[in-house]
């Protein structure tokens, strides 16, 4: 006996399952799964899969699992490496807020703010375009100019408030303008502007650093060091998003200073609030008395705030 079957008791038996095995099942089983497989329709079946309860609870665990796991391992980002006034990537946060805490850091050429960025950050700054932004920014605000020269000679004479309602939309234009060349040349930064006394100031600080670099805020921060003007004029703030048109992210970035109790559903300290200002805004000097009449910003955190409780 070599322990194999050979060919005649292979044949003698159909193979190694016969026919008569209760492997295929009795012949009612037979019966019910034939008449299954002929009237089975692929078409229908994978028209419906998707819809399927264990397909749609396997794409909803397939999610979470995707929003649970840890992002993959990327190069860490930071536009201010090598600068003295900045925390470096292989700086603790505790280290540099220690190094240079903004109440007593004196505001110098190597001082003129006090940085940090979120290493995790996606955005970067590479393909930003300011000076075609600014080329194309002049030519918008000398137009209006024009257009408001003209329309101040024309109705000379008439009302302050019938000029301002003449003049009201062509501002509205000129910022919409100013702020679609933003987004064409990729300058689309901006900033949320908290104003702490400098008692507070480091405190906040400190708050801030430590959200920016844990990915709850945006890609930076700044701050303003001792510029030698007393304790009665606050410190500059400014906590950066990457694109002043994604409210979605303004509106996170606002909500998550709430939360860290520095900015009150009512302001930030006052009934005045926080407010939010693109970048190019800045860089354009237009401030709250511009000779353009523009708003200086764009959100307020009362608005915001009291839009998402509707």
């Amino acid at each position: 006996m070599t322990g194999t079957h050979d060919e005649a008791d292979f044949a003698a038996t159909d193979g190694y399952l016969s026919s008569d095995s209760s492997f295929y099942g009795d012949a009612e089983d037979r019966a019910s799964l034939e008449e299954k497989a002929s009237s089975f329709d692929p078409t229908t079946y994978w028209k419906n899969h998707p819809h399927l309860l264990p397909v749609v609870a396997a794409a909803a665990r397939a999610k979470l699992d995707a929003a649970s796991s840890p992002p993959p391992n990327k190069p860490l980002y930071n536009p201010y490496e090598g600068m003295m006034c900045a925390r470096q990537l292989n700086e603790l946060v505790g280290d540099f807020l220690k190094r240079l805490p903004p109440l007593t850091t004196a505001v110098s050429s190597q001082y003129p703010w006090i940085y940090i960025a979120n290493p995790h950050a996606t955005s970067r700054p590479s393909d930003r375009n300011q000076a075609g932004f600014m080329e194309v920014a002049e030519e918008l605000l000398e137009a209006f100019s024009e257009k408001r020269n003209e329309t101040e000679t024309s109705m000379a004479g008439k009302a302050k408030g019938s000029v301002t309602r003449k003049l009201t939309p062509l501002r509205k234009a000129l910022e919409n303008d100013l702020l679609a060349a933003a987004k064409k040349k990729h300058c689309t930064s901006g900033k949320w502007m908290l104003f702490p006394y400098p008692e507070d100031v480091n405190r906040q600080w400190a708050i801030i650093a430590e959200a920016t670099v844990n990915r709850e805020l945006g890609t930076a921060a700044k701050v303003a060091p001792d510029d030698n003007k007393g304790d009665r004029v606050p410190r500059l703030i400014c906590v950066y998003t990457k694109d002043f048109s994604d409210l979605d992210d303004v509106k996170r970035v606002l909500g998550r200073l709430v939360e860290l109790g520095l900015v009150k559903k009512k302001g930030a300290g006052d009934e005045r609030g926080i407010y939010y200002k693109a970048d190019v805004f800045t860089e354009l000097g237009i401030n709250s008395e511009n000779e353009w009449g523009l708003k200086a910003s764009l959100y307020a955190s009362r608005d915001l705030l009291e839009a998402r409780k509707k």
